[in-house]
């Protein structure tokens, strides 16, 4: 016995148009997020990354297409996927997502001994923090 639904009783979803224009303009917000982020990148500092980080969250959200690329791309390199999948939750952490990033890049490209994001991290550590409530 089975409970699920025969194909007779299915019923297709109604069309919302509101909501595909929601979606279609997430997507079209997207990708004029990402282009600002291409067009930022030259300028110094790490300034484009998260502006092209944010658009792809936006495309994310809004197209079904991108969404099975992504879960794709999630297979295939795990590691680099992860910090979108933070960033898309509903309540997402920001500041951890690009700490951790920023972590990683350092590793890339500077040797051990100077890396100074490491260790701004280890002395935010020793120092006493406030309680919340006092």
């Amino acid at each position: 016995m089975t409970f699920a639904p025969t194909l007779s009783d299915f019923q297709p979803r109604s069309r919302d148009p509101l909501r595909a224009l929601k979606r279609s303009a997430l997507v079209f917000a997207g990708v004029l997020v990402v282009i600002l982020g291409l067009l930022i990148g030259p300028l110094p500092g790490p300034g484009g990354i998260p502006v092209v980080t944010l658009g792809l969250v936006l495309i994310l959200r809004g197209s079904w297409k991108a969404k099975r690329l992504f879960i794709r791309a999630q297979y295939a390199r795990p590691k680099w996927v992860y910090p979108f999948r933070r960033l898309m939750r509903k309540r997402p952490e920001f500041a951890p997502v690009f700490w951790q990033q920023a972590l990683r890049a350092e590793k890339l490209v500077l040797r051990r001994a100077n890396r100074p994001l490491k260790g701004w991290r280890k002395r935010l550590r020793r120092t006493p923090r406030k309680p919340a409530f006092a």
